[in-house]
């Protein structure tokens, strides 16, 4: 299931603009009924917990899109560390019975997805105005600069700068690269080595080493213009 893991998605995978998604109250307590089947006992979950959600995982990326497998890419150390989601613990919290199991499942569901929804907002409020990568208008670098600031200070923010916090804070970074036009793989490359090492668990970033990730991401993607 690693090629299911949230945390190696790409901006393309969950662009909200190539993946409408709607669900309102009945279609969100019908879904619920179609998870439950899929969920694990609880014994399940203690032999199993690394695995035991893979069926729910694979009906909702076959129903929605692989974006969908970041539903339960909890806050802290849940099943993957590092993530958004609130309501969602763990496999070895979060299943009880399938009753109330299957409603906090698509629960979680719809809070990743605000959380993408959120994102590409910021992403077009950032984006550096008529910008394309490889083209020949320059940009100045402090559109990149505010852009690092405000994601690195608002995943820090979501994710509690819990347990692995920093892997989704370079993920959203490198999909905000993607959205400005910059090739995936280079935007991984630009964000390592902007915050290299800079980041660790539990610790929230303090303004100083913000500002230094901020400015050598700009000085970085800067030089690749």
């Amino acid at each position: 299931m690693s090629e299911l893991w949230a945390r190696t998605l790409t901006w393309e995978q969950v662009d909200p603009s190539r993946h409408p998604f709607e669900l309102d109250e009945d279609a969100a307590e019908a879904l619920a009924g179609l998870v439950a089947p899929l969920l694990p006992s609880p014994d399940v979950v203690e032999e199993l917990w690394w695995r035991s959600l893979d069926p729910v995982t694979e009906f909702l990326v076959e129903r929605f899109g692989r974006w969908a497998c970041g539903w339960n890419w909890s806050v802290g150390e849940g099943d993957t560390d590092g993530g958004i989601v609130d309501v969602w613990c763990c496999a070895a919290h979060s299943v009880t019975t399938a009753d109330v199991t299957a409603p906090l499942a698509v629960e979680a569901l719809l809070e990743w997805r605000d959380w993408i929804e959120d994102l590409a907002e910021r992403f077009a409020a950032l984006a550096p105005p008529s910008y394309s990568a490889g083209s020949s208008s320059l940009v100045d670098p402090w559109h990149w600069e505010r852009a690092c600031t405000r994601l690195v200070t608002v995943v820090a923010d979501r994710t509690g700068a819990e347990s692995g916090w920093y892997r989704h804070c370079k993920q959203v970074l490198g999909w905000f690269l993607a959205y400005s036009g910059i090739d995936e793989e280079r935007a991984r490359e630009i964000v390592e080595s902007a915050v290299g090492g800079r980041f660790g668990s539990w610790i929230a970033p303090d303004v100083v080493v913000v500002d230094a990730v901020s400015s050598r991401f700009a000085r970085t993607v800067d030089e690749n213009q």
